[in-house]
This record gives C-alpha cells, sequence and structure tokens, in this order.
C-alpha cells in the first residue's frame, strides 16, 4: 500500500508526511480507533450511578471529533461511525432526560452491553455490505492508487473484523456479570475482560497494517523489511498483566493467589516477547 508518510510501499508511489499542525490533527482524525472512543469511553464508563456522566462524556466527544473531521476534511462525505456516534449517544442523552426511575435503571445496568452490542452489529454489518467501517479512514492515509487492491481491502476487512470480535467479547462478559453474577462492577466481567479486548482490537489495528504492507512488498519482489513479529502484537497485552495482578490483589483477595501470579507471569511473559519483538 502507497501511504502518505513519506515511505515507498507497494504500488511505488510516495508522498509526503503532513508537518503542519492541521497535518497532525487530520493524520490523528484519520484512525478508525478515534471513531470508537465514545463507545470505548462510554461501555467502560457507563454502570450504576455513572450512566450521565458517561452519557455526557461520550456524546461530548462524539461532537468534538464530528466538528474537527469536518473542519479538517472540508467537503468530504460522512463516515459510519461518524453517523453512528451522534446518532446513538444523542439518542441516549435524550432518552436519559425524559426517562423514568426504573428506565434509568435499566440503562444503568445494560446500556453497556447495547453499546457493544450496536458496535458489533456496525462492524459486521459494514463487512456484510462490502463496507468495512475502517475503509473511509484507511483511504484518507494512502494514495487512491490503492483502494481497491486485494492487500488493502484484505486489511480493513481483518480490523473490522477484530473490533467487532473485541466488542462481542466486551458484550458477553458485561452481559454475564449483569445477568449471571448480578454484579455490573464486577471486576473480572466489568473491567479486566472488557480492557483486554479493547486493547488486543487497538494492538492489532496498530501492527497488522505493517505486516500487510511487508508481506506486499515481499510477493512483489520489492526490497523492504521483515514482517512485524507475532511477538510485537501479544507485548502490550503481556505488559497488561502486572496491572491486571496488582488490581486482582487490591479489589479480590479471594484469589490473591491469582494475582501474584498474573504479576510474575506478566513480568515474565514481558521480558521474552521484547526479546523477539
Amino acid at each position: 500500500m502507497a501511504r502518505r508518510d513519506g515511505r515507498a510501499h507497494p504500488g511505488g508511489v510516495r508522498t509526503e508526511a503532513p508537518t503542519t499542525a492541521r497535518g497532525a490533527v487530520a493524520g490523528f482524525l484519520e484512525n478508525p480507533v478515534v471513531g470508537m472512543a465514545p463507545w470505548i469511553i462510554f461501555s467502560l464508563l457507563v454502570g450504576p450511578g455513572r450512566f450521565e456522566i458517561a452519557v455526557v462524556l461520550a456524546l461530548s466527544t462524539t461532537v468534538v471529533l464530528v466538528a474537527a473531521g469536518r473542519i479538517v476534511h472540508r467537503g468530504s462525505s460522512w463516515k459510519l461511525l461518524e453517523l453512528a456516534d451522534l446518532f446513538f449517544f444523542a439518542a441516549l442523552a435524550v432518552v436519559g432526560l425524559l426517562a423514568s426511575d426504573s428506565t434509568r435503571h435499566w440503562l444503568e445496568t445494560y446500556a453497556g452491553e447495547v453499546s457493544n452490542v450496536a458496535l458489533v452489529v456496525i462492524a459486521f454489518g459494514s463487512m456484510a455490505v462490502r463496507r468495512p467501517f475502517t475503509l473511509p479512514y484507511a483511504r484518507e492515509q494512502v494514495d487512491p492508487a490503492v483502494w481497491n487492491t486485494p492487500t488493502f481491502l484484505r486489511t480493513n476487512y481483518l480490523i473490522t473484523g477484530v473490533w467487532g470480535l473485541a466488542f462481542l467479547v466486551a458484550a458477553l462478559a458485561g452481559a454475564y456479570g449483569d445477568l449471571v453474577l448480578h454484579n455490573p462492577n464486577n471486576i473480572w466481567t466489568g473491567w479486566i475482560i472488557q480492557i483486554l479486548a479493547i486493547v488486543a482490537a487497538l494492538r492489532f489495528t496498530a501492527w497488522y497494517p505493517d505486516v500487510a504492507r511487508a508481506r506486499a512488498l515481499r510477493r512483489a519482489g520489492l526490497p523492504g523489511p521483515e514482517p512485524p513479529h507475532l511477538a510485537g502484537m501479544f507485548l502490550p497485552l503481556a505488559g497488561l498483566l502486572v496491572p491486571i495482578g496488582i488490581a486482582v490483589l487490591v479489589f479480590d483477595d479471594n484469589v490473591w493467589w491469582l494475582g501474584v501470579a498474573l504479576i510474575v507471569g506478566g513480568s515474565l511473559l514481558t521480558k521474552a516477547l521484547t526479546a523477539h519483538a
């Protein structure tokens, strides 16, 4: 693929990296993770007594990002994720203002799962209609010559699918905590599993495009770097095991031994992966 970063990639197109503040902002807004920021904020924050603050932060983030996108990319078409962000969180804000106490309680308990399921539908639905939601973001970062190449399209399908799976895992974990454990604030189902799923998707989004570009160069017989090692994909996840272990020691005395195991195992695994990353 040919990226707008000043480096040559398959397709032989070289373009200049943005050097101005406007270019830096554009590069930030062109990342599909930015479009999912309101959903991530909401799904992690919402819970008993936190519905209002979660909606306000998610909607405020949405408005700021959409406004910035319209300023930086004047005349650009609306992205599916932008429209979904605005509609979903504006609707939740209105419902929250008008809801009865019982409805508000239901929202505080289950709105996190609803938002995760909504993003699962967006992810797999966009793939089903052959318009993965990461595609508009990715096209803003590369030369139009590669927009319809198999490598570029396959990369976007994979990244979109991984995000769909991450939010599906988060939805199932939250639902288990709410419906089976009857504890929306359970440290495992409400926090650890959901955070690990999101971090895994974030890391894959950053890691896999370099893998795809390196493989495409090699298939084309062009010089280029070796594909990044798989260790680089899992290194951030291994690094998370230590703070997770500390959190388990602090908040879940019943399994203190698991906290110790996570701290020791995370340290050893991080060291091992660092040697290969």
